[in-house]
């Protein structure tokens, strides 16, 4: 590809090549007791990209990684992009046919996976005659294709030096299916790359700076915040996953600075105790930033407080959008439940139902248009143009309130949306009431059907350890706070909320008890 006037086009893969030349012998990546330099991480990307030439792959052809938070996913995203190539990221916790809907989906024609995944791909390899790499432990023999590591040392070592667009694909991230089949999300470097910059400028993730890979990195804010640090010279620390001991341990033991969470890891690490922060020393730790679930602001309030001398951001956005809103450590204790103002590089809109602007303080569908937004969901146009507006604005269908000073608060999902006799009642401000109940350590609000009212407001409740579920006193505590149409009229106490990896509640899994 020839550039064009304006100098080169962004690519995810840039600032690894600046940094391997610039501060090659620095820490890119830890994996407990396995590290990478810049220069030995940009060199095996080099080496991947030209293997994966070697199998007659070209410029466009998609690569799909089945890899959970381990030392290799920097360089694996890096040498698929080296070669011009698309990154497919595939969850490890999917099942056969989820996996292998994906891959004859995306058309993906090699795959990089972890051996200890390779029960979900198998049959999908099997019948297809895929190409794979596979990531095994020393002296193990690879259960699909060839080793990872085998492959590399015999590749050329030259970076393939493939240039493509920036408004290119980088990848094509598939959605979590919460209302049916995934989506494939195409995303560009142009999206991403930026990202990676922001994020470095907002949450402190580049030179000099040791950031946490907590949240799975197939995940598209998990990889964004996972690979931003090696984009912009800074070091990533993986988690392999969740344990909010292990995290901690990691933080103290690797002295890291700044962590992406969401709601349900802040849960986690309430429930260990004081003995386990009083124990360990998370001096180091200074940013911490949340997305994915709305975060409750009874726990935001145990987070500030357990962490004083983190800065706590608590930002929005989604797959096809990137990142839209930030809420800033300056207004987190003035403004609760609010998810701050439009991102960097970011412009929104509130509207109605026929797409004009609604007043501050009415609710209405959030519309966003920024450099992060996808490309489009792969091969459906339809589904692309019904979430996109002739100018650009892509909505994920989330209703939202804009106050006096421009401050967005996330009402609910408009799918979510409750009528009960033909009154709106928006789930989350429900939850948000409840959850900070003391007995309460998450819920979810859904609606059930109901003769009468079409509609009626159900709650299920995950309680803390010791507490005794009593729907009465339940209903009490809404009622201090919450209009009489909004109060949940049959209450449920259910163990752990049903979540994907992306910690999303899946609430159509919530059903009445049998």
């Amino acid at each position: 590809m020839a550039i064009q006037p304006g100098g080169a086009p962004l690519s995810i893969v840039s600032g690894l090549r600046e940094f391997a030349g610039a501060t090659p012998d620095a820490t890119a990546v830890i994996d407990g007791d396995r590290r990478l330099t810049f220069a030995q991480a940009d060199d095996r990307a080099s080496r991947l990209g030209r293997h994966l030439q070697s199998l007659g792959l070209t410029v466009g052809d998609r690569v799909a990684a089945l890899i959970g938070n381990r030392l290799e996913y920097p360089e694996v995203a890096a040498g698929i992009a080296k070669a011009g190539l698309v990154m497919v990221p595939l969850n490890p916790r999917l099942t056969a046919p989820e996996a292998g809907f994906i891959l004859e989906h995306s058309g993906a024609t090699a795959l990089v996976l972890d051996d200890a995944l390779a029960p979900i791909v198998a049959a999908h390899v099997a019948t297809t005659d895929l190409p794979c790499l596979s990531l095994v432990t020393a002296g193990s023999t690879a259960t699909l294709g060839t080793s990872y590591d085998e492959a590399l040392a015999a590749a050329d070592d030259r970076d393939p030096g493939i240039v493509v667009g920036e408004r290119d694909p980088f990848c094509i991230a598939y959605t979590s299916g919460t209302t049916g089949r995934p989506k494939g999300v195409v995303i560009s470097h142009r999206s991403r790359a930026l990202t990676f910059m922001m994020s470095s400028l907002e949450w402190g993730l580049g030179s000099g700076r040791v950031s946490a890979a907590v949240a799975p990195m197939y995940h598209g804010a998990g990889f964004a915040f996972g690979y931003a640090p090696v984009h912009t010279g800074g070091t990533v620390s993986m988690l392999r996953g969740w344990d909010p001991a292990a995290f901690l341990d990691l933080v103290e033991r690797d002295r890291v600075q700044s962590a992406f969470l969401v709601p349900t890891h802040a849960q986690g690490l309430r429930a260990l105790g004081d003995e386990a922060f009083e124990s360990r020393d998370l001096s180091s730790l200074d940013t911490l930033y949340f997305n994915a679930a709305a975060l409750p602001w009874a726990l935001k309030q145990w987070v500030m407080e357990r962490f004083p001398q983190c800065g706590v951001h608590e930002l929005y956005g989604s797959t096809e959008s990137g990142i839209i809103t930030n809420l800033r450590p300056v207004h987190m204790r003035e403004r609760p439940g609010s998810v701050g103002h439009p991102w960097y590089l970011t412009e929104v809109r509130v509207v109605d139902g026929e797409g004009k602007e609604v007043a501050p303080g009415e609710p209405g569908e959030l519309f966003s248009r920024s450099p992060f937004l996808m490309n489009g969901y792969l091969d459906d146009d339809e589904a692309t143009a019904a979430c996109t507006t002739d100018d650009g604005f892509v909505t994920c269908g989330d209703i939202a309130v804009r106050d006096e000073d421009g401050f967005i608060s996330i009402v609910d999902r408009l799918k979510d949306l409750i009528i009960s006799g033909g009154t709106n009642v928006y789930p989350r401000e429900v939850e948000e009431v409840l959850a900070s109940h003391p007995d309460v350590a998450e819920c979810a609000v859904v609606g059930e059907a109901d003769e009468q009212w079409g509609e009626t407001v159900v709650a299920h409740v995950v309680l803390r350890d010791g507490a005794t579920f009593d729907p009465e006193l339940l209903d009490q505590h809404c009622r201090t706070a919450l209009a009489g149409y909004k109060l949940p009229r049959r209450w449920y106490a259910v163990p752990p909320l049903p979540r994907n990896a992306g910690g999303k509640v899946l609430k159509r899994e919530l059903t009445a008890p049998r």
